[in-house]
């Protein structure tokens, strides 16, 4: 029956608008960065902060290449990486505010970076996931495992960099588009130059998605949705590199990005975030290199208010960050890597007694990385943090080892310390919260801390490869929201206080299966497992039941054809779908009346499928189309953790790329 079903739509499909950033050239098919053999020679940097070969990382590294980004189709990371990664899900608070999950851990226990830098703002407990556009983007190196021993607070669970494209020919222009229901409309490009010093990359973005309204059953769920809210995003940036010689690169960017949202007529909340920095490489000797770096970072939240012409800003983060990175290379068996960063934190809020908060953030840290045989390799890092507010200061270490008894297997086992210190906002912070709870600060919460084993275990060969891992992560003083209480009988809300939680635990494995055949076909199958040990009251209840709990069972499949018919027309098909497991939380039986108590609540199983076809036309022209919810699947009821679809989508897309390495040649000898 889905064979009947599935044969005639890759008929009719056609794919995405982003591919067109693939390589032009006919008959270059690409595979998924994972399985394709020759690059595990590209180097990655996340996991150890210096350039490795990805075969050769002693700490299992996932790259989602801009490849695999353009062949998803997504327009943030949010979209590509539950596209890609079984074990990460995304879910909304009250308002719809997103909130992730990744292998047991939320949006504040995973660092996000974008080429490197740490970002400002949060929305509820989470980063921004709308201002990470994927377009413009490289690659995106994922760490699993606690990184706090590099990376510092809130690098518990792991760490997501996002590296972003620089200018690799004379010129380049692409331009793209993207329209779905909902009147879902997505537009963007980006212009590189590259002379002999200089290389400049600019993008810009646009994307709009109208609200929507969803019917649910009668229902026994507690937190169901009936409007889908949408948003208006632009964003802009541009990178500046100079390259006066082959050891010294000083570059600059800058970023602005804008995103509204109407949950309230006449009141659209506005989001806004200025970004900018200066960066400095030197290899001063060739086993010697030093890093230097500015970063700025300004995530606004304001409230418009239509009938008045007034913008009215009630919540401003604003970072600045300075970084040292030396690295001292002993042949090819060692190298060590000292850093330092200081960071000013400043957090502005009309909840906030005396409207803002500061702080200043102060870093050391040492890794030893150590070839002790051709196949035993040992990499250890110690950190030291210090934070003003409350004096606070935290030592972290790690180590992690690569063992490879032959050129196919590769096994890893790593320690690793993680802590998370109380962000300004949980301290100080106290607000409505769209009139169901004041939630409130807690200026003595400490910090949180976590002890992280992880094992793997890779296989590969020419057209395929399995990966195997497991992990247990043991978390102390967990910072969350605890149960709601009243201060008085006179409280009209109840007050949400952060608080410390304890013996917090957190243990899965994840299973990857890929291959390649000669015939253009290629297919992958991803399996994560995640079970949370919450805390518990003295009647059995979780404590924490603020936000929706892993779910133990989550699988990732894709098949893919790719064939070059001639020089100047090719396609790309692909099928993928995703399949999440049911749970349960224990929630409260009415969120305006906590007294009412709280009831268990069994979310479903889901499964979701994606068809699309990409038709390559000359070397510059992708014409594209998709359909999403393949299956037309509808939840029963729209809670906080149902795919947020009223069912089968039709996305038509199109995009070009122009490129030329003539262009500017004459100005190669001036610049």
């Amino acid at each position: 029956m889905i064979k009947n079903i599935i044969l005639p739509l890759a008929l009719l499909a056609t794919t995405q608008a982003a591919m067109a950033q693939a390589d032009p050239e006919p008959g270059n098919a690409q595979l998924d960065s994972i399985f394709r053999h020759y690059e595990l020679e590209e180097v990655v940097v996340t996991g150890t902060r210096t350039p490795k070969f990805l075969k050769d990382t002693p700490i299992q590294t996932r790259v989602i290449s801009s490849r695999d980004i353009a062949r998803t189709d997504a327009t943030n990371v949010q979209d590509l990486l539950q596209q890609e990664l079984p074990g990460v899900e995304f879910s909304y608070s009250m308002n719809q505010q997103t909130h992730l999950n990744f292998a047991g851990f939320g949006g504040q226990g995973i660092l996000f970076l974008v080429d490197g830098e740490r970002l400002a703002g949060e929305s509820m407990d989470d980063v921004d996931f709308s201002r990470l556009l994927v377009s413009g983007v490289e690659r995106i190196e994922i760490v699993k495992g606690a990184s706090s021993a590099l990376y510092g607070s809130s690098a518990t669970g792991g760490v997501v960099n996002i590296i972003t494209k620089d200018a690799t020919r004379p010129w380049s222009l692409n331009l793209n588009g993207r329209y779905a229901k909902h009147n879902d409309q997505r537009y963007g490009g980006m212009f590189t130059l590259r002379s002999k010093h200089w290389s400049n990359a600019f993008s810009a973005n646009y994307h709009n998605k109208d609200n929507y309204n969803v019917t649910s059953a009668p229902n026994p769920v507690t937190r169901v949705i009936s409007t889908i809210y949408g948003e208006r995003t632009v964003d802009f940036k541009d990178k500046l590199t100079w390259r006066p010689s082959d050891r010294l690169s000083v570059g600059a960017r800058a970023g602005y990005f804008f995103r509204e949202t109407t949950r309230t007529v006449n009141l659209p909340e506005r989001y806004r975030d200025f970004s900018g920095g200066l960066r400095l490489d030197w290899l001063i000797t060739k086993d010697d290199n030093l890093q230097a770096s500015y970063s700025f970072d300004q995530y606004d939240k304001s409230d418009y208010q239509q009938l008045r012409h007034l913008d009215i800003r009630d919540y401003s983060n604003v970072q600045n960050t300075f970084r040292l990175l030396y690295s001292h290379s002993f042949g090819e068996t060692a190298m060590l890597t000292a850093g330092a960063d200081y960071m000013h934190d400043y957090l502005y809020n009309t909840y906030l007694a005396g409207d803002a908060r500061e702080q200043d953030c102060y870093d050391v840290f040492a890794q030893y990385d150590w070839n002790i045989t051709d196949k035993l390799e040992a990499v250890a890092a110690v950190r030291y943090d210090y934070f003003s507010d409350r004096q606070n200061s935290q030592f972290t270490p790690k180590l992690n080892l690569r063992y490879k008894p032959n050129r196919r297997l590769v096994l890893r086992a790593g320690y690793g310390m993680g802590f998370r210190a109380p962000s300004l906002k949980e301290r100080y912070y106290n607000f409505d919260m769209a009139g169901i709870w004041i939630v409130e600060g807690n200026e003595h919460l400490k910090a949180e801390k976590s002890h992280n084993f992880t094992l793997s275990a890779e296989y590969s060969r020419a057209n395929c490869s399995l990966a195997v891992s497991a992990f247990y992560n043991n978390v102390s003083n967990k910072i969350s929201t605890s149960a709601p209480y009243f201060k008085s009988i006179e409280d009209k809300l109840p007050y949400l206080p952060y608080t410390n939680l304890a013996n917090y635990r957190v243990f899965g494995a994840d299973v990857s299966m890929q291959a390649r055949w000669q015939n253009g076909i290629s297919a992958r199958l991803s399996y994560a497992h995640t079970k949370e040990r919450l805390p518990k009251d003295k009647e059995g209840n979780t404590i924490n039941n603020q936000y929706i709990p892993a779910r133990a069972h989550a699988l990732n499949a894709s098949v893919d054809y790719d064939h070059q018919f001639t020089k100047r027309y090719g396609i790309y098909v692909s099928l993928n779908g995703r399949l999440l497991s049911g749970t349960e939380n224990v929630e409260f039986k009415n969120y305006y009346d906590v007294t009412e108590g709280t009831v268990k609540v069994e979310y479903p199983a889901y499964t979701t499928w994606k068809l699309s076809l990409t038709q390559r036309v000359g070397k510059a022209v992708s014409i594209t189309t998709a359909l999403d919810n393949l299956f037309n699947y509808r939840p029963k009821f729209y809670y906080l953790n149902a795919p947020l679809t009223d069912g089968i989508t039709l996305q038509v897309g199109v995009s070009s790329i122009s490129c030329s390495d003539n262009f500017l040649g004459s100005l190669r000898s001036d610049w």
